[in-house]
């Protein structure tokens, strides 16, 4: 069984998102725009989904063109969930293939530890002992940084691990009123959109939503590679 290209994961995983970001700045005729919380769950959810990049952008130019063909402009695109549907419809017709491959690794081992070594302190100062755990986990990771420049997709799924245990605890300390308050936030964000996306979008979409949520009022990082800075 051959063994996947490693390089290549690199490439697409990371362009994936920057190049959405951009693809919509432009569709929107503005290069001031910041993507909500929900627009990078939904990005998270198409990558997760494996809809091709092509196809996504497909479907952003779709949902431009119906939203210019309308008489009536009042509101502007101010959400990737308004192209959802479209998307959708864009990715059952865009054969999936292969992306461009690529030798070079997007990060050094300098940048990797940087990156778990601030998260690691984020989450000692955060005075949540049932933490102490996910940050010696980082802590592991950190001291083998070097060995997951090439490897990127292994280090990924660690870290993926990691988050999903640390939203779990997190949760778990919330009061109900807290996740009331943030499951209201979320209903008032999606009740424009959810007449274009499908059941099972919009539960994936909620799950990342509310998880991404629990860790920013926890102040808690986000230790995807994806928020490397």
């Amino acid at each position: 069984m051959n063994q996947p290209d490693d390089s290549a994961w690199n490439q697409n995983y990371f362009n994936y998102f920057t190049e959405i970001e951009e693809y919509f700045r432009r569709a929107r005729g503005t290069s001031l725009f910041l993507l909500s919380p929900l627009d990078w769950a939904l990005i998270e959810n198409w990558k997760t989904a494996g809809i091709p990049l092509e196809a996504v952008q497909k479907g952003i130019d779709k949902a431009f063109e119906k939203w210019r063909a309308r008489k009536s402009r009042h509101r502007a695109i101010n959400s990737l969930a308004y192209c959802a549907q479209t998307v959708l419809e864009a990715a059952q017709q865009t054969p999936r293939s292969r992306e461009r491959k690529t030798t070079d690794s997007p990060f050094s081992s300098e940048d990797i530890r940087k990156h778990l070594n601030q998260a690691t302190l984020s989450i000692r100062n955060s005075g949540v002992s049932a933490l102490g755990e996910i940050a010696a986990g980082l802590g592991v990771l950190e001291r083998e940084a070097e060995s997951y420049t090439r490897n990127l997709e292994a280090l990924e799924q660690k870290l993926t691990s990691l988050e999903e245990k640390m939203v779990a605890i997190t949760r778990s300390r919330q009061s109900d009123e807290d996740l009331l308050a943030i499951r209201q936030e979320l209903d008032g964000e999606l009740k424009p959109y959810r007449g274009k996306m499908t059941a099972d979008q919009i539960s994936m979409l909620e799950r990342r939503y509310l998880d991404t949520a629990l860790l920013e009022r926890a102040k808690l990082p986000r230790l995807s590679l994806f928020y490397l800075h």
